[in-house]
């Protein structure tokens, strides 16, 4: 095993100043909150005043919701480890913060389920699109990396993980349920958890946008990777949204308006990345968090 340099009581010190220091940081201050400590009495009265068709509907798309994050949780040590054995100290700190939230997102969904009192199997509700896409493709990208480090790899893995599955369907889904939540002005606890949830992938889509920047920068080649992998995969997001219109949810969205959401997110995220060709690694590093929508 080759004698590894411990940073911290070097000259380098922390990059107190990169960005994945910064998100650290940020996730330290507004990453806390506890999924236990919201009150879900409101909620589970509300949920009694639904029909049997409403709450099936809702059902749908909180079983999605609660499965995409387990997903994700289980899914990402291996990127963590490469990140970890490639010495990228800061990142690893950072993407610490990352695993949690995402652990207590799984918790969140649970604790709404438990409080509704749905404790029967929700997989039903999981469509064969939905079913490709987080039982086949996001674990196949993610475990590739215990055996790949590769940029080739690691860009794969960033581009399902973070550009797809959390900077278009989740951010998008999150984004259409809120905003029907606080419409209609039903169940607090929900809208309050999904109100953490939003920031807390501000901070993950941003981590995985600078990664694919680094990558970039250092493989100039690795932005028709990317090109091509989300080319594949957003007639899946299109077709996932489809499935998830239910017309009897009190929850229900205009499809054309979530998708001009996503594909706005989408095209903003691929001109930053677009912009990376050719940038030094240390401009990447020292981009402000207001660049990726972060406050």
């Amino acid at each position: 095993m080759e004698k590894r340099t411990i940073l911290t009581t070097s000259k380098r010190g922390l990059l107190e100043d990169s960005l994945p220091f910064r998100l650290f940081q940020k996730a330290k201050r507004l990453g806390t909150w506890n999924p236990a400590d919201i009150d879900f009495t409101q909620d589970a009265k509300d949920w009694q005043t639904f029909s049997h068709e409403q709450k099936e509907g809702i059902l749908k798309l909180i079983s999605q919701f609660q499965a995409g994050e387990e997903a994700v949780t289980r899914d990402l040590l291996p990127l963590m480890m490469v990140i970890a054995k490639e010495g990228r100290l800061e990142e690893e700190m950072f993407l610490t913060t990352f695993l949690f939230e995402e652990a207590k997102h799984t918790e969140f969904f649970r604790l709404v389920l438990n409080a509704l009192g749905e404790k029967g199997d929700l997989s039903i509700y999981h469509t064969e699109t939905y079913d490709t896409i987080f039982n086949q493709i996001l674990p196949n990208a993610m475990e590739r990396l215990v055996d790949d480090h590769s940029p080739e790899a690691l860009a794969e893995a960033s581009t399902v993980y973070n550009m797809f599955v959390e900077g278009v369907l989740a951010e998008t889904g999150y984004y259409s349920f809120y905003q029907s939540l606080e419409q209609i002005g039903t169940m607090p606890g929900l809208l309050k958890g999904i109100g953490y949830l939003k920031k807390d992938e501000s901070r993950h889509i941003a981590y995985g946008t600078f990664l694919l920047q680094r990558l970039i920068s250092e493989h100039p080649h690795i932005f028709d990777i990317v090109t091509s992998k989300m080319e594949q995969l957003t007639p899946l997001a299109i077709q996932l949204n489809q499935e998830g219109m239910v017309e009897d949810s009190p929850f229900g969205n205009d499809f054309e308006e979530t998708m001009n959401f996503t594909m706005k997110q989408l095209s903003v995220r691929m001109e930053i990345l677009a912009r990376s060709q050719g940038r030094k690694v240390e401009e990447i590093y020292k981009q402000k968090e207001s660049e990726f929508g972060i406050v």
